[in-house]
């Protein structure tokens, strides 16, 4: 059920097509009804009638939920939070939201800053300091490997880079599989082990943004990436969703270990078992540099927020208050059957032992978010510049140079509104 939504986390590109609005009717609240906007995948359908049930007990008013696409949300969002009572509250990508809130489209939720709110993903909710939206939940990239594998190349699951990259070499010497199979421009994997060394896509700089790829810290985590990458038959130029890879690769070669979401491992068991076959998957954090901490990941995913031009901003206020309280977000966690990041810190998940959720859970404290601006949304619109030289680093091409050419690409994108 959560596909369509963890796929699409980490899309701050958003998207230019123009789409219908989602089921419901168009019209927002007030009076005796809200209008709230989810996003398709994103809500258990048990956890969210039972939340509206008492809500609507509570308040004597209806909740009209409108499920959205991710594809042409940005401009069905740009249209509503532009119209008086359109829509009350609203799920938004944590990367997305410092957009709508600088163009003034989100109500100040200062009541609810004293809310124990996950710290990772509280920067995204916020601007200047003022919360526009809070922390719903959140979703991050793990190791997944086929345990039979590991086991007939007498692999060990790494607790840090080191121990990694000699798994990988046992499995090359004494497999034919493949041992890691990573797309040339996973950058979101990048951004990582950038973020281990202490570097940044883009850094401020006064009041505007730069490029920062032309760093040590940054070509260090390039370097990384193409020890990785070399284990890998993986052409450089292509990305994890072109070819998909839990469906088109996983399913069809002997791969031994990948990086993905929850819904794409989920698929690629599906996939391996429509075809016959027997899927023997496990999961462990993308390691860091020292057993002490697993390596940063990009911890995606969604926030949720009450329009300024509500049709009651206090009821929606309400509504929000309710569905992140610490006793809902304790039911949406366990509802959650893909495994999910709370958005609140006193709340925590309990996986299963073994399982993909137990692996995000765990790597989760070291979440990373990418520059949280307007203009990303420009940097991140093909072609991305920094896909584009992690093709070049990969092909044997000068790093510095290639990387002040995309730090000049990235300063002009990031600035533009």
């Amino acid at each position: 059920m959560k596909r369509k939504l963890i796929a699409a986390i980490g899309a701050a590109a958003l998207a230019a097509t123009v789409a219908a609005c989602g089921t419901g009717d168009s019209g927002g609240g007030g009076g005796d009804s809200l209008t709230v906007w989810l996003m398709d995948g994103s809500a258990p359908q048990g956890w969210l009638d039972e939340l509206n049930a008492a809500f609507e007990a509570e308040h004597g008013v209806r909740v009209d939920v409108q499920i959205q696409q991710w594809d042409g949300i940005q401009d069905r969002v740009v249209t509503a939070l532009s119209e008086d009572g359109t829509v009350d509250v609203l799920e938004i990508g944590n990367t997305q939201t410092v957009g709508y809130a600088t163009a003034g489209g989100l109500a100040d939720l200062g009541g609810l800053a004293d809310e124990p709110w996950n710290e990772n993903m509280l920067a995204s909710a916020q601007v200047d300091d003022t919360l526009y939206a809070v922390p719903w939940y959140g979703a991050n990239r793990v190791v997944i490997y086929d345990k039979s594998v590991w086991a007939d190349a007498g692999a060990e699951v790494p607790t840090t880079r080191e121990e990694w990259i000699e798994a990988l070499e046992l499995i090359e010497e004494h497999t034919d599989a493949e041992p890691i199979y990573l797309p040339g421009q996973s950058y979101y994997v990048l951004g990582g082990f950038i973020a281990d060394e202490g570097g940044a896509f883009a850094v401020e700089n006064g009041d505007a943004w730069a490029g920062a790829l032309a760093t040590p810290e940054a070509e260090a985590g390039m370097d990384f990436y193409r020890e990785l990458q070399a284990f890998s038959d993986s052409p450089t130029d292509n990305d994890e969703a072109s070819p998909q890879q839990s469906t088109e690769v996983a399913p069809n070669q002997e791969v031994a270990s990948w990086i993905g979401l929850g819904w794409e491992a989920n698929s690629a068991v599906a996939a391996i078992e429509e075809q016959g076959g027997e899927a023997d998957f496990g999961y462990f954090p993308i390691p860091g540099k020292t057993a002490d901490e697993p390596g940063h990941v990009f911890l995606g995913g969604s926030n949720l927020a009450v329009s300024e031009r509500a049709g009651d901003k206090d009821l929606a206020t309400r509504w929000l208050r309710m569905a992140t309280s610490r006793e809902w977000t304790r039911k949406f966690v366990d509802a959650y059957d893909d495994g999910v990041v709370p958005g609140r810190a006193d709340v925590t998940a309990e996986p299963a032992a073994g399982s993909f959720a137990e692996a995000m859970v765990r790597s989760a404290g070291a979440g990373f978010l990418p520059p949280l601006t307007t203009g990303w949304a420009n940097v991140e619109a093909p072609p991305n510049p920094i896909k584009e030289l992690m093709t070049k680093a990969l092909d044997g091409d000068d790093y510095r140079s290639a990387a002040e050419e995309a730090d000049a690409e990235i300063t002009a994108r990031i600035n533009r509104e």
